[in-house]
């Protein structure tokens, strides 16, 4: 992974901050509009960050009349701006606690094939009495069996990634055969949470595996990170911490038998950026006065060049592969970013340019993997 620092943002609603609507630069009007999440992404594509990472959760909302109650549905976002949006990669939020790892596949699939090969997802647990009630089905879960059905849930999704060969569709119009069955497998999967006997619905798509995304912040995720990421997400107060966190992160890669060296870790940075550290703060202040929110990571706010510098003694301490910045308002945010930050990391040579058409795995290093039917007819 020689490439510098890698940088995706994360984007929702109006940013980070609860608050961030109220800005008198912010859109809440927008909010719930595809030309707004479109424009997001254009912003991140044309700064050349690697990957828009968009949230979700399956959280009721709260009854606090000061906060926004509304998130639209994160693969749908993302569907939406694939095909309209070149030169990002876009990561989508998946809940797999009471959704079916079959209709996941497919989504992300389909994803990737409308993006050209620029997709990811990472899936997310439902923990709370709440959320589970919203289904009925089940009770919320300790998070070692939530962290277990998630891992079940990736494994599932990838064996129907794999359960289409590359040239399964022939198109024959002699024979009058669109697929070559004998190129479509059964995975035949059946563990503690699900029984899937496939195959997918949906052709293998241009990465074959779109790009796996967890956290790895918790101990009982650690292993399902170590088994099957291909970029971890951490958060930490300060450097230091981040860099005990990326060791814990490449200790279980390790663990899974698997080269630490091919896993990105990203640490979540909190950024609001001013022209001066003084600005910036008055910034916060204004929006804290409304509803304060502590720091869920590292939080920036200061200037580009204190945010530059952070990302560069990041990467140099081995404290983090890189980040995913973490707008507290938007659109401002990512602006600045665009604007501010990306710039100096290019001057100071932490960002590498990328081929034109590169897949979101090229972006990172990762080959595109091997079909295990295939291997297993070898």
């Amino acid at each position: 992974m020689g490439r510098g620092a890698y940088l995706a943002v994360e984007v929702s609603g109006a940013g980070r901050h609860p608050a961030a609507w109220r800005r008198p630069d912010a859109r809440p009007e927008a909010l719930l509009t595809a030309p707004y999440h479109v424009g997001l992404a254009e912003l991140a594509a044309r700064s050349g960050l690697d990957f828009v990472a968009v949230p979700d959760s399956f959280a009721p909302p709260g009854d606090d009349p000061d906060l926004v109650p509304l998130r639209l549905d994160a693969v749908a976002i993302a569907a939406r701006v694939a095909p309209v949006v070149a030169g990002v990669g876009l990561v989508p939020s998946v809940t797999v606690t009471h959704t079916e790892p079959f209709h996941i596949s497919k989504a992300i699939a389909t994803l990737d094939i409308v993006s050209a090969g620029r997709a990811g997802w990472e899936p997310v647990a439902s923990r709370t009495p709440a959320e589970a009630e919203q289904f009925g089905r089940k009770p919320a879960a300790p998070p070692e069996e939530l962290w277990r059905e998630a891992a079940a849930a990736v494994e599932v999704v990838v064996r129907l990634w794999d359960s289409w060969e590359d040239d399964a569709v022939i198109r024959d119009v002699a024979t009058g055969r669109y697929v070559d069955r004998d190129k479509l497998h059964y995975i035949d999967f059946t563990g503690e949470f699900f029984s899937v006997k496939g195959p997918s619905i949906t052709p293998r798509s241009p990465q074959a595996h779109p790009l796996v995304v967890l956290r790895g912040d918790e101990p009982e995720a650690l292993p399902v990170a170590g088994a099957w990421a291909d970029v971890v997400r951490v958060a930490a107060a300060d450097l230091a911490a981040a860099h005990s966190a990326r060791e814990r992160v490449r200790a279980a890669v390790a663990a899974a038998g698997r080269d630490p060296d091919t896993v990105a870790v990203l640490l979540d940075v909190e950024v609001l950026l001013g022209a001066d550290a003084r600005s910036a703060r008055r910034e916060l202040d204004a929006l804290d006065a409304h509803h304060e929110v502590a720091a869920s990571s590292l939080r920036v706010v200061d200037t580009a060049d204190a945010l530059v510098d952070v990302i560069a003694e990041a990467v140099a301490s081995g404290a983090a592969d890189g980040l995913t910045v973490v707008p507290l308002a938007l659109p401002s945010g990512l602006q600045a970013i665009a604007a501010d930050v990306m710039p100096r990391l290019a001057g100071r040579g932490l960002r590498m340019p990328v081929p034109p058409g590169a897949t979101l795995r090229d972006r990172f290093g990762l080959p595109r993997p091997a079909n295990q039917f295939v291997e297993a007819k070898a």
